[in-house]
């Protein structure tokens, strides 16, 4: 398991190299914009169009074209709602420590984020939470799995 100064080494050069503890670093280096922007990631937002669950801005006109390839709607949903780790910050190079982390602590919150949105649903949420993939290769993504009969 790596430890805040593997996932945050930028926290380790404060404090004259003495570092700082993860809330200290974020009251330093953040900014109300990237906390509000962030929330958009951590705690996001679905629709329902013609009962598929997606992530916010998924079109209909989209969903559409996913559904001209004959794909099922398990197959549809995992792709239009994936997200590559790596790509919430374009350009710029993570640890594979930082995509595992932060890809298991948004497994945590999509599902719970979607119980909470869609109690009446049942949804399977995964992240490919192995060692050394590429980091592109990091995705998180989910999609409506069949109600079990009790």
């Amino acid at each position: 398991m790596a430890t805040n100064v593997d996932l945050i080494p930028d926290a380790k050069l404060w404090n004259e190299g003495r570092g700082v503890d993860p809330e200290s670093w974020i009251k330093m280096s953040g900014s109300y914009d990237l906390a509000v922007g962030y929330t958009f990631i951590f705690w996001p937002e679905f629709v329902v169009i013609d009962g598929y669950v997606l992530r916010q801005g998924t079109t209909a006109s989209n969903l559409r074209e996913w559904e001209k390839t004959g794909s099922n709607r398990k197959a549809i949903e995992a792709v239009l709602n994936h997200i590559h780790i790596a790509d919430i910050h374009y350009g710029m190079t993570a640890s594979e420590a930082q995509l595992r982390h932060l890809g298991r602590v948004l497994q945590t919150i999509y599902r719970m984020k979607l119980a909470a949105d869609y109690p009446e649903r049942s949804f399977e949420v995964h992240f490919n939470d192995e060692e050394g993939l590429d980091p592109i290769d990091y995705e998180l993504t989910f999609f409506q799995a069949p109600l079990q009969e009790p």
